[in-house]
């Protein structure tokens, strides 16, 4: 049930506009109640029913029903004045960007004034034209009412199924033009990563800069420089010539380790040098000198990007294919409270 807000009516100096809908409603209804019995009274069937039954009706009714264009003049002349009144007010206010605006906004006010059969039904947007500016002030809440969530909840299921559709359809012929070996994919490299390289090789700069950092540092990079002390004694053994140096008598062992250790150092300064020293212009050079030129077959590697763009195509739609309105309504059916079977037990009497 709709109550006024008296303390927000108070705080949106509305009374005084509240007091004119109040006024304009109840002179809508009665204009679109006329409306609908004068329509009726033209009919022949209605004429025949009201002088066999209400004569005294049907006559009085005669003169107003041949001044019908006359007095629905009136009605339009109290809907014009109060039209300009709320335009002047709009200007004055600045509600609009512009003074033009508000005629556009209102349009049916405006349709409704035309005094034609079927424009006429355009008065009845006025209600809910009320409404909505009540409610906008908080004035009333239009969402305690039935009717409104109602209308309110199939507005939105007929907004998410449409929405719905038009996504799904979208990324359906995306999808399609991807596996057609769309340009879009050319587009995008050349267009949207290649702008964004310094940003890539600034960040993977830093990455290797701080990968030197943790090298350097004794606890953190003791890892990396097991792995490089393991991977040089590796080598060291797998080389004859090195090998060779065990064969010398008291000082073969020693020489042999001491060179392994200072291997093991100075591969592990120079992995530590070459990552501090790594810039994005050094990776830029790299990438211009290096790599340029470098077109080997990616055709498996393609196949799987796509794949993977594919699978991302078909989880999206999945997920925008949901209905999540049924969800609502599911939720909204599971929380009504069930009846209690023992609030009213049968009477043993009446048995």
């Amino acid at each position: 049930m709709l109550r006024i807000n008296r303390e927000n009516l108070r705080k949106s100096h509305q009374a005084p506009w509240l007091i004119v809908d109040i006024f304009m409603l109840v002179l809508l209804l009665i204009n679109l109640a006329w409306l609908v019995f004068d329509t009726l009274y033209s009919t022949a069937s209605m004429q025949n029913l009201l002088s066999e039954y209400l004569p005294a009706v049907y006559h009085g009714y005669k003169p107003v029903h041949e001044n019908f264009l006359l007095i629905d003049l009136v009605f339009i002349a109290i809907f014009l004045t109060e039209f300009c009144i709320r335009w002047v007010v709009s200007v004055v206010n600045k509600e609009h960007l512009r003074w033009y605006f508000f005629p556009v906004l209102h349009w049916y006010d405006i349709v409704g004034l035309i005094p034609l059969g079927f424009t006429r039904l355009f008065r009845f947007l006025r209600i809910f034209s009320i409404l909505h500016r009540l409610h906008k002030f908080e004035i009333i809440d239009l969402n305690r009412t039935r009717t409104y969530r109602f209308f309110a909840f199939y507005y939105d299921v007929f907004v998410e199924e449409l929405s719905d559709r038009i996504v799904v359809k979208i990324l359906a012929d995306i999808q399609q033009d991807v596996k057609k070996g769309s340009p879009l994919i050319d587009k995008i490299t050349r267009e949207v990563l290649a702008p964004r390289r310094p940003v890539l090789t600034q960040w993977v700069a830093g990455v290797m800069q701080h990968m030197g950092s943790t090298l350097s540092d004794n606890d953190q990079g003791s890892v990396i420089r097991e792995h490089v002390k393991q991977s040089v004694g590796k080598a060291v053994k797998n080389n004859q010539q090195f090998n060779n140096l065990s064969y010398l008598p008291v000082v073969g062992k020693s020489i042999e380790k001491t060179l392994e250790q200072t291997i093991t150092d100075i591969v592990t300064a120079s992995l530590i040098n070459l990552l501090s020293d790594v810039s994005d212009e050094r990776i830029n050079e790299f990438i211009q000198s290096g790599v340029q030129g470098y077109a080997p077959k990616t055709d498996a590697l393609d196949k799987e990007v796509l794949q993977v763009v594919d699978e991302c195509f078909d989880l999206v739609k999945a997920h925008v294919s949901q209905q999540r309105w049924k969800d609502h309504l599911s939720g909204k059916t599971q929380t009504m409270p069930m009846p209690d079977v023992n609030e009213h037990p049968a009477d043993p009497d009446k048995r």
